[in-house]
C-alpha cells in the first residue's frame, strides 16, 4: 500500500511541476510577445546576388516579388527599391527590383536583407529635406519624444506608428501632407526608445497606449490646432480608436485613418505568439498568458467592436495577406458603418505595408478622404 501510495505521490508531483514548467513558458513566450521594439515576424531573409546601376538582384521569393516600393535592411545597411524588373535578364533563382537609393550602407553581394515597410531612415529633416522640430508630449508616464512638422492649416494629423515600427515607419505619408498643407505631430509613445517604459515593461496592443495619443490630441490643441485627425498604423490604429471612443476630447477628432488596423488581439498575439517558436502545446496557454498580461481579458471590448460608437469618417486600408492582424474584422466594421467607414482594400501586401503596395493609390484615396476635414 506504502509503494502504491508512493507512486501516487510522484505522480501527482511530476504533473504538477510539468503543469507549472508550462504555464512558466507560456508566460515567458507572452512576454516575448508582447515586448515592445521586438522586430514583427516578418518573410525570408534575402541575399544580394549583384547590383548595377538602378537595380539589384535579390533570392528569388515571393516575399522578393511582392509589388511596390520597400525598404531593404541589415545591419548598418538601409535601402529602398521599387518594382520588379521583368525585362532584365537575371538568373532563375534571382528578382530584379529597381534600386531607388542607399541611404547608409552598401548592397554587397552576399548581403543578407530584409524587406520592410520603413521606406525612410533618420528624421524628417535628413530623410525628406522637411522643416521640422523636436518636440515633448506630456503623458501620464512622462514626456513623449515627437518630431512636429509645421503648416498652414489648423487640421493637424496625428501619426501614430504601430508594431515592430518606429516614427520613422509614418514619415511614408509625409510629403503628401506637406502638400496639403497639414501639420503632422509624429508621436513616440510608452516603450518606444526615448519615451518612458509602461509599468510593466510590456505592450498591451493600445489598450494603455492609447492614453499617449489623448495626450498628443492635447498637446496639439494646446499649441494652435483647431482639429486633429489620427492617422495610426497596427496597433497605432487600435489606439486611434480607443482615443475616439474614449478620450475627453474626442469632439475635437475630425477623421479616424487606420492601417492594418489590429482589431482582434487574440488573433494577432496569437500570430506574435506563434512566430517566437512556441511549440504547438503550449500555444493556448501563452496566448491566454499573453491577454492576462495585456489586460485584455474575456468579455473585454475590442477597438471598433461597437460600431455604434463612431461618430466621425474612418478610412481603413487593409487587406487579405495581413497575417499579424486579420482583415475580416476590418470589412465587418465596414459593412456595419458605410456611412462613415470606408474601406480600401489592398492586396499583396503584409501587416503595416498597405502604402507600399501601391503609393500612389494609397494616396490618392488619403487625399480624398482628407480634403473635405482639412
Amino acid at each position: 500500500m506504502r509503494t502504491a501510495t508512493a507512486t501516487a505521490a510522484a505522480v501527482a508531483t511530476t504533473l504538477v511541476g510539468a503543469g507549472a514548467a508550462a504555464v512558466a513558458a507560456g508566460r515567458c513566450a507572452a512576454d516575448a510577445a508582447l515586448r515592445p521594439g521586438r522586430p514583427l515576424p516578418g518573410g525570408p531573409r534575402l541575399s544580394v546576388h549583384s547590383t548595377a546601376p538602378g537595380r539589384v538582384a535579390l533570392t528569388r521569393c515571393l516575399a522578393s516579388l511582392r509589388p511596390g516600393t520597400y525598404g531593404l535592411t541589415a545591419p548598418g545597411v538601409h535601402a529602398v527599391v521599387g518594382s520588379v524588373l521583368d525585362d532584365v535578364a537575371h538568373d532563375p533563382d534571382t528578382v530584379v527590383r529597381r534600386l531607388l537609393g542607399v541611404a547608409h550602407g552598401s548592397l554587397d553581394p552576399g548581403t543578407r536583407v530584409a524587406l520592410t515597410p520603413q521606406i525612410h531612415a533618420g528624421d524628417p529633416g535628413t530623410a525628406l529635406g522637411l522643416e521640422h522640430a523636436d518636440v515633448d508630449v506630456p503623458g501620464e508616464l512622462g514626456a513623449l519624444p515627437a518630431w512636429f512638422v509645421p503648416a498652414a492649416r489648423a487640421t493637424w494629423v496625428i501619426a501614430v506608428h504601430g508594431l515592430g515600427t518606429g516614427r520613422e515607419h509614418p514619415m511614408v505619408v509625409m510629403p503628401l501632407l506637406r502638400r496639403l498643407r497639414l501639420p503632422v505631430l509624429a508621436l513616440s509613445y510608452r516603450g518606444d526608445p526615448g519615451a518612458p517604459a509602461s509599468p510593466d515593461g510590456l505592450g498591451h496592443l493600445g489598450e494603455s497606449e492609447w492614453r499617449d495619443v489623448d495626450a498628443a490630441i492635447r498637446y496639439a490643441l494646446r499649441y494652435g490646432a483647431r482639429r486633429v485627425v489620427l492617422h495610426g498604423w497596427s496597433t497605432g490604429a487600435a489606439m486611434a480608436l480607443h482615443a475616439a471612443e474614449r478620450s475627453a476630447l474626442a469632439d475635437r477628432i475630425a477623421g479616424l485613418v487606420l492601417d492594418s488596423p489590429v482589431l482582434d488581439w487574440h488573433a494577432t498575439l496569437r500570430a506574435l505568439v506563434a512566430a517566437r517558436h512556441t511549440p504547438a502545446a503550449l500555444l493556448p496557454l501563452a496566448v491566454r498568458a499573453a491577454e492576462g498580461r495585456a489586460g485584455l481579458r474575456a468579455g473585454h471590448r475590442r477597438p471598433g467592436e461597437d460600431a455604434g460608437a463612431l461618430h466621425v469618417p474612418v478610412l481603413i486600408f487593409h487587406g487579405p495577406d495581413d497575417t499579424i492582424a486579420p482583415w475580416e474584422p476590418s470589412r465587418r466594421l465596414a459593412a456595419a458603418r458605410p456611412d462613415l467607414v470606408t474601406l480600401r482594400t489592398v492586396r499583396d501586401a503584409p501587416h503595416g505595408a498597405m502604402w507600399n503596395a501601391d503609393p500612389h493609390a494609397y494616396e490618392e484615396a488619403l487625399r480624398r478622404f482628407l480634403t473635405p476635414l482639412m
